[in-house]
């Protein structure tokens, strides 16, 4: 008698060939990194705060250029004129443009300035991180999916061997060859391969409801995963390596402590004197109760035009500034110390996942042993089971022993494949340069490009801001705490 489970899995195999061969029935890992790329909305949300971090940079050059007022003022007033004892309406108006230049401003735009670039250095690598979080959970979504699809097959494939045991045990208790409890046995077992089916189906439609929250549609026939050995790095160290060169998380806690270097500059810039320009011209005048002279509405203005330069030297604020410059300090100290927090937490996150990766290989190693010892061991006791050496419950056994190993080898490549994943999203490399490294990707220095060429521009400006760059307080940079183990040299 032919081998039922043999042929059925030759045939799922053949049905998964040729799903994948038509090309167009099969997504891909790529198509779903794709369109999660574009239309998950935790990354579209990321890119809209960053648009909204660039808009800090023409807010602070706004500081380096000139404000421009216009007022106007109308007055209408009815008293006693004593010169000529009775009583008179007087309309009075003026009307006035004002300019005003900052010339140097203590260093407090050029500090502003530094930290606002610093800040969208920074949001950019938090964005970057928002990527790779969500390309993780895609890549965990998709194999989640195509484990469940081989654990169905799997279990699809158990329950119709068990049906076709149960219905040779039953022809051959007709004959007289195998007992009632042979027949019960074999019912059992197929009551629990379909119960087993059950919990299997259940389990892929939790996954497919997953992959649809994070890709943005509900999968079909999914492609098997591409290989990521092309990827990852040839040893932990050199992991390690790349992760403190490349880590969006290291990057960001970098960038936010010159932001708040910068800070701290601008709050010491308070205590510097500030130099401006101021220039206006407007009109003032009114109607007595006379009239106006000689018919004509504006013989009775006059007009104004005034410039001055003003400096300003703060003396004394209530100990505002200095309590101010002390935040700030305290400030860059916490910003400063969050780099290392952030370089151990990049290499405990990198050291976990490589040894995830090293245990989820080794398990694959001896999951593709066992399955192959368990299909030799079950077709073995199927042929014994014919010439009466073993009895229908080793069958059942061996065969379960065999859908148990096969579920381990998906499991274990699922791990290790996650695994894999996790390396490169600890290292920073997990984004959509490495995924789909030929589709269009966001470029979030585009918008700042836009932002920065949109700032209102005066010739004057570069060397305004060169000036102040000049001016601003220079900030002695805290060292980096001390690795463990590691001496402060003098």
């Amino acid at each position: 008698m032919p081998d039922f489970r043999h042929a059925a899995l030759a045939a799922a195999s053949c049905s998964l060939a040729l799903g994948l061969g038509a090309g167009a029935a099969a997504a891909t890992l790529a198509d779903a990194v794709t369109l999660a790329y574009e239309t998950n909305p935790t990354l579209q949300a990321a890119r809209a705060n960053q648009r909204a971090i660039d808009e800090e940079y023409p807010q602070a050059m706004a500081g380096l250029g000139p404000t421009v007022g216009l007022g106007a003022t109308v007055t209408h007033a009815e008293n006693q004129v004593s010169t000529f004892g009775q009583q008179g309406t007087f309309n009075t108006s003026q009307a006035g443009l004002q300019i005003t230049q900052p010339l140097y401003t203590g260093g407090r735009v050029a500090s502003a300035v530094d930290a606002a670039t610093a800040d969208i250095l920074a949001g950019r690598e938090a964005l970057r991180q928002t990527e790779i979080q969500v390309l993780e959970s895609v890549v965990q979504a998709y194999v989640n999916v195509r484990q469940g699809q081989e654990q169905l097959a799997i279990a699809q494939d158990n329950v119709n061997v068990l049906r076709h045991q149960l219905d040779e045990t039953n022809a051959r208790f007709q004959v007289g060859e195998v007992t009632r409890t042979d027949v019960a046995q074999s019912q059992a077992r197929l009551a629990l391969g379909r119960a087993q089916l059950a919990s299997v189906q259940s389990s892929l439609a939790i996954s497919r409801s997953a992959y649809d929250e994070v890709v943005g549609e509900n999968p079909d026939d999914l492609a098997p995963e591409p290989p990521l050995a092309a990827l990852l790095p040839a040893s932990v160290d050199a992991a390690f390596d790349a992760a403190e060169r490349n880590s969006p998380q290291l990057l960001q806690a970098n960038y936010a402590e010159e932001a708040a270097a910068a800070r701290l500059a601008q709050a010491k810039a308070q205590r510097r004197p500030t130099i401006s320009v101021q220039g206006s011209v407007g009109y003032s005048g009114g109607v007595t109760p006379f009239g106006i002279s000689a018919g004509n509405p504006f013989a009775d203005y006059t007009r104004a035009l005034q410039v001055q330069a003003t400096a300003q030297i703060p003396l004394f604020a209530g100990g505002l500034t200095f309590s101010e410059i002390r935040q700030a300090a305290e400030r860059d100290n916490v910003a400063r110390i969050g780099i290392e927090t952030a370089r151990r937490q990049v290499l405990q996150a990198v050291s976990q996942a490589w040894n995830q990766l090293l245990g989820a290989r080794a398990s694959l190693a001896a999951d593709e042993e066992q399955v192959r010892a368990d299909t030799i061991a079950y077709e073995g006791t199927r042929q014994e089971e014919q010439v009466g050496l073993r009895t229908t419950l080793d069958v059942l056994n061996a065969e379960q022993e065999l859908e148990n190993s096969e579920l381990s080898l998906v499991g274990a490549r699922h791990d290790e494949y996650v695994a894999a994943a996790a390396v490169l999203a600890a290292m920073g490399s997990l984004d959509a340069r490495n995924l789909i490294p030929t589709a269009p990707r966001y470029d979030a220095a585009r918008n700042f490009r836009k932002r920065r060429d949109g700032v209102w521009w005066t010739p004057w400006e570069p060397a305004l801001e060169a000036v102040d760059h000049l001016g601003a307080p220079s900030i002695a940079r805290a060292p980096a705490p001390t690795p463990p183990g590691q001496v402060v040299k003098p």
